[in-house]
């Protein structure tokens, strides 16, 4: 089994990649993660994404949730600067960390999900996207690099 840095420790982490939306150009993506653990196997995390072309608004989100040791399934709670409040659950596989969430009562039946794919120590491949009902909205690729624990 792959050893995962990424949200099973504390770390800060940089973002580089691409966002998409339908018949649109990609655009340039720079963000940042913090991720933090508590006692009992709580954990949080903070992300912030930006655009530094500034073609569209800064998303932000905060995480909350509980992966006790050993296990490899875990939910979180999320507060999501465009899907308001969220809630989600994980995945943790040998190669790669797969997240799946889901707004809660929108109209929209707004969701997304990540995959985060361990490269090497320290550096993961994350891609996802956000939907509406059936129709993907956005997506995302882009490189995760832990800056220090």
């Amino acid at each position: 089994m792959v050893s995962h840095s990424f949200l099973l420790e504390q770390g800060r982490w940089r973002l580089e990649g691409n966002w998409l939306e339908r018949s649109n150009p990609p655009i340039a993506l720079t963000g940042r993660i913090i991720v933090a653990w508590g006692q009992d196997n709580w954990y949080s995390m903070v992300t912030k994404l930006t655009f530094p072309n500034r073609e569209r608004q800064e998303i932000t989100c905060q995480y909350r949730g509980r992966l006790d040791g050993g296990e490899r399934q875990y939910t979180f709670v999320l507060q999501h600067s465009e899907l308001g409040r969220v809630e989600g659950e994980g995945w943790i596989t040998p190669a790669a960390i797969v997240q799946r969430y889901w707004t809660l009562n929108d109209k929209q039946r707004r969701s997304g999900f990540e995959t985060l794919t361990r490269l090497d120590t320290g550096k993961y491949a994350i891609s996802g996207g956000m939907m509406a009902g059936l129709h993907l909205t956005s997506a995302m690729d882009a490189t995760l690099i832990l800056q220090y624990s």
